[in-house]
């Protein structure tokens, strides 16, 4: 395997704000092969106690880096190849900082297909296009000079045609000019806004869909991701047409400033040019530019939004040692019901009627009720599918009358994916001798009890906790979020005994083959004894077991330490450390040693222990805190799901009336909230503290639980608008914004006018007339009227005045051809 491209760390620790050597010792770590879990666990003293977060950040930032590197390469082998490699030209691809700056340098060597330049070439008129820049003596009569490459059988029938060709390969020349391209750019970026309108032939469903975008106008910089996304959906579906409308005259003046010397004898000939070149060039390059990376941003916040949720919604706290009767809610074909164990087995099942006639309700009640009755049911799982609110309703008013001496409980659980596991291999596999509408009721069951260890099984993009998740690219998504589940596997730890396939595989350092060989391995011989038996392992190697050893816990093992997270590594320091305390490692499993020995561990002086033990005083710390808390579940410190005894209608809802919820969604306008009725509550971004609140996810996370108070009801839409806001105290008003400082005004750039369009939406677009754009004392020039050619012109009798001149009567020629 080849060495990764050297980068430089120094510029990458600068950009992340991260001390050096704490970047340069991550990135080390990472190229030994070493997975992000393990070396925010198990390496701190390396990094100087990076978090996951933060070392993510460096393995992107190095990847980008590196990926910036090898293009570097592969363009000056690609110019060098062309024989027109120069120091210079070397230097200045090898100094790029940006894939943008990069391209803009490469283009005029990139191999490119046919367009009009490359016509013109082909003609032979590159000469006359060189002497018409450099100003040459040879054409100081355009029309004379331009006569003298005519060749009717290359297709160049007049001299209008040379100069037509002359004039496309110089707008070509122009276009690909990195200095041109970067001020155009800058321009473009700060003046330009978005404009939307009804395309032609839009659906009539789809106008409904979009119609907030027919008139919509906003700066590039002032557009949120979730419109983003929405707008771009409106154009794939063929509702809206979507262009970018930025200050012509400002990038015409910048154009010409670069290609259009003082005293230039064709200067006009070159601002037809410069003016060609930016808007048949320039100008559509740089909008696919912008809107790409406008879509890049919004689907990369959408995708941290998706990860966020789904990271929150994996460290649920889980429910233990209680048996739960699952319910997978239909109309037609019936309630799915499984009863299940402490331990999520399968005591019982059948499909039970709880909606429909009387008849039938009244059976299929009192079956219901004997299930969990017969079984000792402690909680009732509800999927919140069809029927959810109905089946809700029925088992309320159950638990006041034939339930109501059990302690039974409820709660709604988010069933997204259950089917698609239900019918899954895995699926298959778990619950061999259930059809798949019984497996999707035991997987709703099981969230309930352990939801991270269930959830692992479903393909993390069909659990639906994200913004726009399906307008994002597959890829990135998919990336981001096994990220995600990898997080969370690791952050809590997994019994190595009772895991699932599904579970084992996001464990640092295995994947799908070595978790199904430890999975069968458990199944053939029985529960681990030992860390050290994962080494019996087919595929599990020194490297293998170095890296997930620590992630993997067995109770009840040979040794104890073996449930804990200090790392088989560490073992010789946890011994050394209890030997000290006059402990053992038994003590760690004995209720009346255990709290004792955790208040002594406390009073150890970790400084100077940690010179002693000579290993780094942030992994002795961890040691320690395992030793105190050996058997720990940080999902512990997470709130427990809300259970209910009775429901809530729409109808019994009124203004300021206090409520307990949970947070099912968060998003960029704020989070929705389930407060026991049919459909979710709005809790607006202004409306989740009194303060200002810049981002919802910094204050929720999918399954907090929250007290809330009733805004308004809109019972004709079925809508509630809630706020966490206790009565009587004031939202705080959004701070203004800090002026920003402007740069000095240039003299050669025109002021932009524009009318302010307001939009609606979470937040105010700024007015279409504020662009960030630089500005000057100056007036626009007003654009000069197209002055026809005259018949003389026309006939070939008189010379052109202008480049314009020369397109039109390339134009005109071209239809007298066509009418032939």
């Amino acid at each position: 395997m080849s060495n990764p491209p050297t980068v430089d760390l120094a510029a990458i620790a600068k950009q992340l704000r991260f001390a050096q050597a704490k970047v340069r010792s991550t990135v080390e770590l990472l190229d030994a092969g070493n997975t992000v879990p393990f070396i925010t666990r198990y390496r701190k003293d390396q990094t100087g106690g990076l978090d996951e977060e933060q070392i993510r950040q460096i393995q992107q930032a190095v990847t980008a880096r590196r990926l910036l590197e090898e293009r570097k390469q592969t363009i000056l082998r690609s110019i060098e190849s062309q024989g027109k490699l120069t120091d210079d030209l070397s230097e200045a691809i090898l100094a790029a900082e940006t894939t943008k700056r990069l391209e803009d340098l490469y283009l005029p060597y990139k191999p490119r297909k046919q367009t009009r330049a490359t016509a013109a070439r082909e003609k032979g008129l590159e000469p006359l296009a060189r002497e018409i820049l450099a100003d040459d003596k040879a054409c100081a009569n355009l029309d004379l000079r331009a006569a003298d490459f005519v060749n009717t059988d290359k297709g160049v029938a007049l001299a209008a045609d040379a100069l037509l060709g002359a004039g496309h390969i110089l707008a070509e020349q122009f276009s690909e000019r990195a200095d041109l391209r970067d001020e155009v750019r800058k321009i473009y970026r700060g003046s330009g806004q978005l404009v939307c309108a009804k395309a032609e032939g839009a659906s009539e469903k789809a106008s409904k869909s979009y119609r907030d975008y027919f008139e919509f106008r906003a700066a590039l910089g002032d557009l949120p991701p979730h419109r983003v996304l929405a707008i771009n959906r409106g154009e794939k579906a063929k509702a809206l047409r979507v262009r970018v409308e930025a200050d012509q005259a400002a990038m015409q003046q910048a154009a010409e400033r670069f290609v259009v010397p003082e005293g230039h004898t064709h200067a006009d000939f070159l601002r037809g040019c410069a003016l060609d070149a930016l808007q048949r060039l320039v100008v559509p390059s740089l909008e696919r530019e912008v809107r790409r990376e406008m879509t890049e941003r919004a689907e990369t916040h959408a995708v941290h939004v998706f990860a966020r949720n789904l990271k929150n919604l994996l460290l649920q706290s889980p429910v233990r040692g209680k048996r739960v009767v699952a319910i997978d809610p239909g109309f037609k074909n019936g309630c799915k019901i499984a009863a299940l164990d402490e331990f999520g087995n399968v005591l019982a099942h059948e499909v039970i009627h709880l909606i429909g006639s009387d008849e039938r309700k009244a059976d299929g009640r009192k079956r219901l009720a004997e299930l969990i009755i017969e079984h000792r049911s402690d909680l009732a799982a509800i999927g919140n599918g069809t029927a959810c609110r109905e089946t809700e309703e029925l088992l309320a008013a159950m638990i006041a009358d034939e339930l109501k001496e059990t302690e039974l409980r409820y709660v709604v659980v988010n069933e997204a994916g259950a089917s698609v596991y239900s019918a899954s291999p895995l699926g298959r596999e778990e619950l061999p001798n259930y059809d798949a509408t019984i497996r999707g009721a035991v997987s709703i069951g099981r969230r309930l009890q352990d939801p991270l260890s269930e959830l692992v099984k479903i393909d993390p993009g069909s659990i639906g906790v994200g913004l726009y998740q399906h307008d994002v690219k597959e890829k990135h998504l998919q990336s981001s979020l096994d990220d995600v589940v990898e997080s969370c596997v690791n952050f809590v730890g997994v019994d190595l005994n009772s895991a699932s396939p599904a579970l084992l595989s996001y464990v640092s350092g295995l994947n799908q083959l070595t978790a199904r060989r430890v999975y069968d391995y458990r199944v053939a011989n029985g529960p681990f004894k030992r860390r050290q038996d994962l080494l019996e392992v087919q595929g599990v190697g020194e490297g293998v077991f170095v890296q997930a050893a620590g992630f993997l816990k067995i109770a009840d093992g040979e040794n104890p330490l073996d449930a804990t997270w200090i790392h088989p590594e560490s073992y010789h320091v946890a011994d050394k450390v209890l030997q000290r305390l006059d402990a053992q490692a038994g003590d760690l499993t004995a209720s009346e040693r255990r709290d004792p020995l955790a208040e002594r561990l406390k009073q150890l002086d970790t400084a100077s222990l940690s010179s002693e033990l000579e290993v780094g005083e942030l992994s002795l710390g961890d040691i320690l805190t395992s030793l105190a808390k050996p058997g720990r579940d940080p999902r512990e410190d997470f709130s427990p799901p809300l259970f209910r005894k009775d429901v809530v209608k729409l109808e019994d809802l009124c203004e300021g009336m206090e409520l307990m919820g949970t947070v099912l969604n968060v998003v960029d306008f704020g989070a929705f909230v389930d407060i026991g009725v049919s459909d979710s509550g709005l809790v607006h971004i202004s409306q989740i503290a009194n303060n200002y609140v810049r981002d919802p996810h910094e204050r929720l996370a999918a399954g907090d639980l929250v007290k809330v108070w009733v805004r308004e009801v809109d019972k004709a839409r079925r809508r509630v608008s809630l706020t966490m806001i206790p009565p009587g105290e004031e939202t705080a008003a959004e701070p203004k914004p800090e002026p920003k400082q402007r740069r000095p005004r240039r003299k050669d750039r025109p002021r932009r006018n524009a009318k302010s369009e307001q939009s609606s939406g979470q937040r105010r677009d700024k007015p279409a007339g504020r662009s960030r754009g630089k500005r000057s004392d100056k007036p626009a020039k007003p654009k000069k009227p197209l002055v026809p050619i005259t018949d003389s012109m026309a006939k070939g009798q008189e010379p052109m005045r202008t480049f314009g001149d020369l397109i039109q009567f390339y134009e005109l020629k071209k239809g007298e051809g066509k009418e032939r």
